[in-house]
């Protein structure tokens, strides 16, 4: 996978490098209806410039990489809904080949395959519980085809993300470990500045994680789509274990299910200057998940690049 060095030579010298914000955030903003089982993995057949437009407003917005739209293309999901199994693979490749246009068009940064947790192929936010019908073989093997698949589409990176349990977590390691080649980062969905949202100790994982195969392969390890208050503690868990940290939480923001609204609005100044406190902690990549876009991304880039000036 070209480009993993640009990373690891940020990660040695200490400069952060800038993720991308929330995909179908922006895609919103455009006046896209997301709903239904396949979210924003839905656009890659039926308007695919609309997700190489959300990639170029980042690239724009100081992005130093930018996630496919791969999340929710889980291929049971796909063949389920009336794509046939080879027309579900050309779906997930194209969800790389589109981030590989755009990046080229606009002449730098780097494409992560976006690899969503089986909860987001279920559809029932259980991305964000750990609740799974399945146990570590069976994530296995759910996650498999899928992940020769992006393997496979020319991606600089994959980008293991929201994963809510360890048994996931291990299912993914096995999957990296087994892939020469391919770097990774892999990043936890938490419910506090302690667990994983399986109630495992993050402390616990990143143990595990640091002794196993998959370990010289993985380029971070972090959080993403949690608060970002509890960033800082979880960052130093894992910077405590040797891992370079990964950071893109959400925006703070709270949905009120009753009012049909979100809450406790964050400004993209106030992200921004968050994100110094993560980077202190020890994350090398940071950037934005739910709820933030190019602005957040904008005031990210600013803060970093103030942080580094003499």
């Amino acid at each position: 996978m070209r480009g993993v060095d640009r990373v690891a030579e940020a990660v040695a010298g200490g400069r952060p490098v800038v993720l991308d914000g929330g995909l179908a955030t922006r895609l919103e903003e455009y006046g896209y209806d997301l709903s239904g089982g396949l979210w924003s993995a839905r656009l890659l057949a039926e308007d695919p410039d609309a997700i190489r437009r959300v990639h170029r407003d980042h690239l724009e917005a100081g992005a130093e990489v930018v996630t496919a739209a791969g999340y929710q293309a889980g291929l049971p999901a796909l063949t389920a809904r009336g794509w046939s199994r080879a027309e579900a693979i050309g779906l997930v490749r194209r969800s790389v080949e589109l981030a590989r246009l755009e990046r080229d068009a606009f002449g730098s940064g780097l494409v992560a395959a976006g690899v969503g947790p089986y909860g987001a192929a279920r559809a029932d936010g259980s991305e964000y519980t750990g609740a799974y019908d399945l146990d570590e073989d069976g994530l296995y093997s759910w996650h498999r085809e899928r992940w020769r698949v992006l393997a496979d589409a020319g991606a600089d990176l994959m980008a293991c993300e929201t994963v809510p349990s360890a048994a996931e977590v291990r299912a993914l390691a096995r999957l990296v470990a087994e892939t020469p080649g391919v770097r990774t980062w892999l990043s936890l969905s938490c419910r506090d500045g302690v667990r994983a949202c399986d109630g495992t100790p993050l402390r616990e994982v990143v143990a595990e994680l640091a002794g196993s195969p998959a370990a010289p392969r993985l380029v971070a390890v972090g959080v993403n789509c949690t608060a970002p208050r509890f960033v800082p503690d979880l960052v130093r868990v894992v910077a405590e274990a040797g891992f370079p940290a990964v950071a893109y939480p959400n925006s703070g923001e709270v949905w009120d299910a009753g009012a049909r609204r979100w809450t406790g609005v964050s400004s993209p100044e106030e992200f921004g200057a968050a994100a110094v406190t993560w980077c202190r902690a020890g994350a090398v990549l940071v950037g934005g998940c739910c709820r933030t876009g190019p602005e957040h991304i904008r005031s990210v880039r600013a803060h970093l690049d103030a942080l580094a000036s003499p």
